[in-house]
């Protein structure tokens, strides 16, 4: 939970039921047969840590799926913004193209949502193209894309050594923006 940034209580298993905290983290063996408070098992924490974030915000909205919308900035660093349940759990950024499309992949195979959402900027279509044509071979399961006009996304940050920072807030302000949408089928159903 340190590695997540995350604030925890560190309590006994027979303290569970009258703790008075949002979640409860604890081991299937150690967790009560009844329990109200939402409750996740050790089992998660092999998760990567977006799919954990994610999963705790599932866990204590309790409501109906929510979208999950990825936001991806292209260009020599690529900036991605990750939106679940209305949040950003994620704000990053990556150089190469094939580690962002296996890290995408993990969000969005380790994360139910309603709608899977990948939105990308418009201003390197080449890389867009690449990202979306290795999406579509290595995940098996249909998304929706959006390119969405990415004008005037980039803000002018004093220290420009600071380009991953702004790659990034590009990519929550694409998350926020809409295009034209399409549904991408996975290969193995359109072969």
């Amino acid at each position: 939970m340190k590695a997540l940034n995350i604030s925890f209580d560190s309590i006994l298993p027979e303290d569970i039921l009258n703790y008075d905290g949002d979640l409860v983290l604890t081991t299937r063996k150690e967790a009560p047969l009844e329990c109200e408070k939402p409750m996740l098992h050790e089992d998660i924490l092999e998760e990567h840590p977006t799919v954990i974030r994610g999963l705790m915000i599932q866990k204590l909205s309790m409501g109906y799926e929510q979208d999950l919308i990825i936001g991806i900035d292209p260009g020599q660093i690529i900036g991605l913004s990750v939106f679940y349940y209305g949040r950003e759990i994620e704000s990053s950024f990556n150089s190469s193209v094939e580690e962002l499309v296996l890290h995408i992949i993990k969000i969005l195979g380790g994360l139910r949502a309603r709608r899977k959402i990948i939105k990308i900027g418009n201003g390197n279509m080449n890389i867009a193209k690449e990202i979306v044509n290795m999406l579509n071979l290595k995940f098996c399961s249909s998304f929706e894309l959006e390119f969405v006009d990415e004008h005037k996304t980039s803000l002018k940050i004093k220290n420009f050594n600071q380009r991953g920072k702004r790659d990034m807030l590009s990519a929550k302000y694409i998350s926020q923006r809409e295009g034209f949408r399409y549904s991408i089928l996975p290969l193995s159903i359109t072969g």
